[in-house]
């Protein structure tokens, strides 16, 4: 991938709109409200459908043309001077988790709209087209795994099983797709890509502790979700002698501590937690006969990733002979570490600097959809802080200035790699 050296310190200190950015960000969360302050809009529901009609009749008012694909990833034009060129993407996401907050993923999605509203405004010609992407089901909460659009897209799931993935009450992921109206004509993947932007919050404390505006995404971290499902004996909890149950919430409760230990015998740069489980019949009186939950293991050590749930396999297997239970262990959600485009990488470092923006290198701790474009078309990421590191949380929040900043970073990044005409 070549930076276009039309762009290269063309782009000066040009700068977004910072409170247009912000209004956006407050209209869209008024689609999808929680019930504390964040949002609810998740992946295919009616709400989603309702972001994305805004999302197209802002994109259309600053001029862009929209092709979906059949997987509903929309993908909005802005047409370059020499349109045979491969375009340069901006992307992120619009839907949200069921308790999420306002910034994550939409962010970049709105930033990229941003970037195309300042252009305008500034009246610059960019040789190459630039096209901003809302990647459809990126949190995987609905329809697991996460990332699944941008996955298919990059080759890595089939579209038979992206429309089979069902949610917690049996719908599928296709089924949902054509209710709210949002599959596109368009063939998933082999659009050309010249390169991709992804600008995200951190979704951790790093930036904001060491006082640091941007973040310079160098990695992204491996990630395996395993769904463990463990069968024992429902029966009476107060008759049943406790050498005779067969307890399968027994069981959970042993595999999530082992968990715990795993991960942190493989410090440092390893993490791992379940964060979604059940019992049942999950009643006050009834020893689990079935427990199901995920565990989410991440590293950016390929060998760490590997280990950790080579591990957990073993132990789990262990844990449940000892205690009379059946296991089953079904993979859910992987992909290896990422390392980002490196020319890319020095892009944005650049822009940061020549904007005397305060930055750092930093590791993705969470998965994105530019993990999977990765594979397919040079990519990179700009992260800027959160309060407290909090996100996949109503209370998730950022500042203005924050949002601005990375926004900055992004169009001067975005200019310098699409090219300035002169």
């Amino acid at each position: 991938m070549m930076t276009d050296s039309s762009g290269l310190a063309a782009a000066g200190n040009m700068a977004v709109n910072g409170e247009r950015l912000w209004d956006s960000l407050m209209e869209m969360a008024r689609i999808g409200p929680g019930i504390a302050g964040g949002n609810n809009r998740q992946t295919l529901t009616d709400a989603d459908a309702e972001g994305r009609r805004l999302f197209q009749s802002w994109c259309e008012d600053a001029g862009m043309t929209m092709g979906v694909d059949r997987m509903g990833n929309m993908f909005m034009r802005h047409e370059g001077e020499d349109p045979t060129l491969d375009p340069v993407y901006i992307g992120s996401h619009l839907d949200t988790q069921p308790t999420g907050g306002k910034y994550d993923g939409v962010l970049g999605v709105l930033a990229g709209l941003e970037v195309i509203r300042s252009i305008r405004d500034m009246e610059i010609r960019t040789r190459r087209p630039i096209v901003v992407v809302n990647w459809t089901n990126e949190e995987g909460t609905r329809f697991a795994p996460a990332m699944l659009a941008s996955g298919v897209y990059a080759g890595m799931h089939s579209e038979d099983y992206a429309n089979t993935r069902q949610d917690a009450e049996g719908k599928t992921f296709g089924d949902e797709l054509d209710r709210i109206g949002w599959r596109g004509t368009e063939e998933v993947g082999g659009r050309p890509m010249h390169a991709m932007f992804e600008y995200h919050i951190e979704q951790g404390p790093i930036l904001e502790a060491q006082g640091k505006q941007i973040g310079v995404v160098t990695h992204g971290q491996g990630l395996w979700w395993l769904q463990v499902t463990l069968t024992g004996k429902e029966a009476h909890t107060g008759s049943t002698p406790m050498n005779m149950r067969v307890n399968a919430g027994l069981g959970m409760a042993r595999i999530i501590e082992a968990v715990h230990r795993i991960a942190m015998d493989h410090q440092p740069n390893a993490v791992g937690a379940v964060g979604q489980a059940n019992v049942y019949p999950n009643s006050r009186n009834v020893i689990p006969g079935k427990a199901v939950f995920t565990i989410d293991f991440r590293s950016p050590d390929l060998q760490k990733l590997t280990s950790m749930r080579s591990d957990l396999e073993s132990e789990a297997a262990v844990i449940a002979k000892k205690l009379g239970l059946d296991v089953e262990i079904e993979p859910v959600g992987h992909f290896d570490p990422v390392t980002f485009d490196p020319e890319l990488v020095g892009t944005v470092r650049t822009a940061a600097e020549r904007l005397g923006y305060s930055h750092m290198d930093i590791v993705s701790g969470a998965g994105h959809d530019a993990c999977w474009i990765n594979r397919v078309a040079p990519t990179v990421m700009i992260m800027c802080p959160c309060v407290d590191g909090l996100s996949h949380n109503e209370a998730e929040e950022i500042s203005p200035e924050w949002a601005k900043a990375g926004a900055d970073v992004l169009l001067q990044s975005v200019l310098d790699t699409a090219g300035i005409v002169r």
